[in-house]
């Protein structure tokens, strides 16, 4: 049995980062990023288990196979990135796993922007140094 994509793939964006991630339902439950295993691309347990948090409240672990393109800022904030990815994509394949994965705050897109640079200052809040003389 060949292992079929339940929606094609999520994007899920921070600030400055991207992740992308495949579903993949009937597969042998392998989880890799940037095509390397989990473990080897997620160094720390916490990051791997922020990543795979979603998966695990669902306890859907072992029923999905998942593949995620993560680009941009660090190791942390691309963990983050896959975890809101793969939930997205956990709700797109099943509308009932979206109040637990929202009370947990897995579905919250960190929606900060860069601040612009004011004129008169050196950067958006950096005023240049003052002199009494």
């Amino acid at each position: 049995m060949t292992p079929r994509t339940k929606k094609p793939d999520q994007t899920a964006k921070k600030p400055a980062k991207i992740a992308t991630v495949k579903l993949t339902e009937g597969g042998d439950g392998s989880f890799v990023v940037n095509k390397k295993p989990l473990a080897i691309y997620f160094p720390t347990l916490h990051l791997q288990k922020y990543a795979t948090d979603p998966l695990e409240l669902t306890g859907m672990s072992k029923k999905y196979s998942v593949v995620a393109d993560a680009r941009g800022g660090g190791i942390n904030s691309q963990a983050q990135a896959v975890a809101l990815g793969l939930s997205r994509a956990l709700v797109m394949a099943d509308q009932g796993q979206r109040l637990v994965l929202k009370k947990e705050g897995l579905l919250s897109r960190d929606s900060r922007k860069k601040e612009r640079k004011k004129p008169g200052l050196k950067r958006a809040r950096r005023a240049p140094q003052w002199q009494k003389r």
